[in-house]
């Protein structure tokens, strides 16, 4: 009796399970229905979706491996304010931003780094996937090579780092709905 008593809860536990994991949007639903969110409640992102989002970002491809990627999260109202002359009411009402940073740099000779753009940019859609499959709102901000001095100035960052792209994250207020981009006149085949 006492076994089958386990085995039903392991069942149990087995169902509830797959029911967790069927919710989750599949990865082409997600990037089929990413948008841009530039309203948010001010409600706070948690750190283990903070964590979430970073480990994503990390998880992006990497010329040479070189993963010249840096981070820094802000959610100091001021800082956002220093770094910028536009944006920082949308990322004060998104409580908390997302420096994506590029270590320009390489090797024990610190040699240019000729890739560290291509991955940051890399780094950067997939917090934005990543952010829209946990249910929380964001937006590509650029910073390079638009206001990369005052922001890196702001930020303290060294020499050899430099800010690529700022993202909002939060809790979305509104109902943004995503653009269909599909375009095959812009597909070429075998030749241009």
């Amino acid at each position: 009796m006492k076994h089958i008593f386990f085995a039903a809860i392991a069942a149990l536990a087995l169902c509830v399970s797959c029911q967790q994991q069927a919710a989750q949007p599949s990865a082409l639903d997600v990037i089929m229905s990413r948008y841009s969110v530039r309203s948010y409640t001010g409600e706070k992102v948690t750190e283990a979706q903070l964590e979430t989002l970073l480990r994503a970002g990390m998880a992006a491809p990497s010329g040479m491996n070189q993963q010249p990627w840096r981070f820094v999260v802000v959610n100091d109202p001021e800082t956002m304010d220093a770094m910028t002359p536009w944006g920082a009411d949308t990322w004060k009402a998104a409580g908390t931003v997302i420096v994506v940073c590029g270590k320009t740099t390489m090797g024990e000779n610190n040699d240019a780094n000729p890739l560290w753009e291509a991955d940051c940019a890399a780094v950067t859609e997939n917090i934005l996937l990543a952010a829209k499959a946990i249910g929380l709102g964001a937006v590509w901000n650029a910073c390079y090579p638009f206001f990369q001095d005052k922001t890196r100035e702001a930020l303290g960052l060294p020499e050899d780092v430099t800010p690529y792209s700022i993202v909002p994250v939060g809790v979305e207020q509104g109902s943004e709905q995503p653009k269909d981009k599909w375009d095959p006149e812009k597909i070429h085949r075998n030749k241009w």
